[in-house]
C-alpha cells in the first residue's frame, strides 16, 4: 500500500530524527534513525516504531452493521498504554464478536471490546496479551496549523501528508464534529490510522476518505477525529463503557444535504424513523417547527430536544405533502446488537 522508499522515507527519516531530538532519546542525524542509513546494521523501521497494530474484527451474525460495514472489518489499532489499551476507529469493532490484533513480528493477541463513544467516533480495546511495543504519547491536536506535515500511519505503512484544514464535519449519518482535521494527498487503509505530529505525538485517528479536504475545493484526503476530544472522556470510557453525558437521542436516518434540507437516503431497519413511517426520498424540513440549513442545524436542534427517548416533531416532505411525524428517539446502543464479552 505505502512505500517507505525515497521520498517518503526522506520524510521519515526527518520525522524519526526530530522524535528523537524531542525526547532526547538520541543524536540528531538521520543516520542515527532507526533504519535510516543503508548498510549501518541496524534493523529495518517497522510501523511498530509508531505504535501501531494490526486489527481485526467480526461481526456478530446478526449484526444490524453488516449491510453497511460488512460481517469483516481491518484496520488500524494504536497502543496508547503499556496494559494493552489500544485506540481505534469505533466503527472497525462495532457489534464485534471477536477481535484479534497482529503485530508486525506476527504475534497475535485477542482482545476485548472497551467502548465505541458514539459522539467522538474513537473506539477502545484491551488485547488479552499487551503488545511488546511502546505506547504513543498523546500531542495536542489543538496547536496543529495549516500546511504543517504530518505522518498517517497505518498498520501496512507510513505516509507523509498535510494538515490542510480544520474545520466541522457532519456526516450523513448523525454525526457531527465542532472540528475535525483534514490533510492530504488521500492515503488508503486510513480507518483507525495514526496522525503523528513532528514531535512523534499522536494527534488525530483516522476516519473517513474525503474528496474535499481543503473545504470548497474538492482535493481529495482524508479526515482524523482530534486525539483532544478523547482526553476528557478516556477516563470514563475505561472505567464506564462509555462517556459521562447522556445518551443522544437517535432516530436511524441517514440524509443528504439539498441546499439546507435534508433527503433521507437509508432508513435503519427497525429505527426510530422506520417504525415512525419515514422512507428513502423523503425531505425533512424542520424540527419541532423550526427549519435549519443543513446537516449541523439539524443534529444541533435533534439533540437539544432532550435526552435519549424524547419524542422529536419533524416536518417532513413526503411525496408531495409537508406532515408531521412524531418519532421516539432512542439510546444508539440500545439499537445494536450487544458487543463480544469475554
Amino acid at each position: 500500500m505505502r512505500s517507505t522508499g525515497g521520498f517518503v522515507t526522506g520524510i521519515i527519516r526527518i520525522f524519526l530524527t526530530g522524535m528523537l531530538v524531542a525526547t532526547g532519546a538520541g543524536p540528531a542525524s538521520a543516520a542515527d534513525v532507526p533504519g535510516g542509513a543503508p548498510g549501518n546494521g541496524r534493523p529495518p523501521l517497522t510501523v511498530d516504531a509508531f505504535s501501531v497494530v494490526r486489527l481485526h474484527a467480526r461481526a456478530v451474525s446478526d449484526a444490524r452493521s453488516r449491510s453497511t460495514l460488512g460481517p469483516d472489518r481491518e484496520g488500524t489499532g494504536i497502543v496508547i498504554d503499556s496494559s494493552g489499551l489500544i485506540l481505534t476507529i469505533g466503527y472497525l469493532i462495532q457489534e464485534a464478536e471477536s477481535v484479534e490484533i497482529n503485530t508486525v513480528d506476527g504475534r497475535s493477541s485477542p482482545a476485548t471490546v472497551i467502548a465505541y463513544d458514539y459522539a467522538t467516533g474513537f473506539g477502545l480495546l484491551r488485547a488479552v496479551k499487551a503488545p511488546a511495543i511502546k505506547p504513543i504519547d498523546f500531542g495536542d491536536s489543538k496547536e496543529l496549523s495549516d500546511r504543517e506535515p504530518v505522518l498517517i500511519v497505518g498498520f501496512d505503512g507510513v505516509a507523509p501528508a498535510f494538515v490542510v484544514s480544520r474545520r466541522p464535519f457532519a456526516g450523513s449519518w448523525e454525526y457531527l464534529l465542532d472540528e475535525a482535521i483534514f490533510t492530504a494527498p488521500a492515503t488508503v487503509n486510513w480507518q483507525g490510522a495514526a496522525l503523528i505530529n513532528k514531535a512523534g505525538k499522536l494527534i488525530g485517528v483516522g476516519s473517513l476518505a474525503v474528496g474535499d479536504a481543503m473545504g470548497g475545493r474538492q482535493v481529495p484526503g482524508n479526515m482524523f477525529v482530534p486525539i483532544d476530544l478523547l482526553k476528557p472522556i478516556l477516563g470514563n470510557l475505561i472505567s464506564q463503557g462509555h462517556a459521562s453525558d447522556r445518551p443522544r437521542p437517535w432516530l436511524g436516518v441517514n440524509t443528504q444535504d439539498l441546499q439546507g434540507k435534508l433527503m433521507i437516503t437509508r432508513v435503519s431497519p427497525e429505527s426510530p424513523a422506520d417504525k415512525a413511517g419515514l422512507a428513502a426520498g423523503d425531505i425533512i424540513l424542520g424540527v419541532r417547527g423550526e427549519q435549519f440549513k443543513g446537516h449541523a442545524e439539524f443534529y444541533k436542534k435533534l439533540w437539544s430536544s432532550g435526552d435519549a427517548g424524547a419524542e422529536i416533531q419533524l416536518d417532513v416532505l413526503k411525496g408531495v405533502e409537508v406532515r408531521k411525524f412524531e418519532v421516539k428517539s432512542i439510546d444508539r446502543e440500545t439499537y445494536l446488537r450487544p458487543r463480544a464479552v469475554y
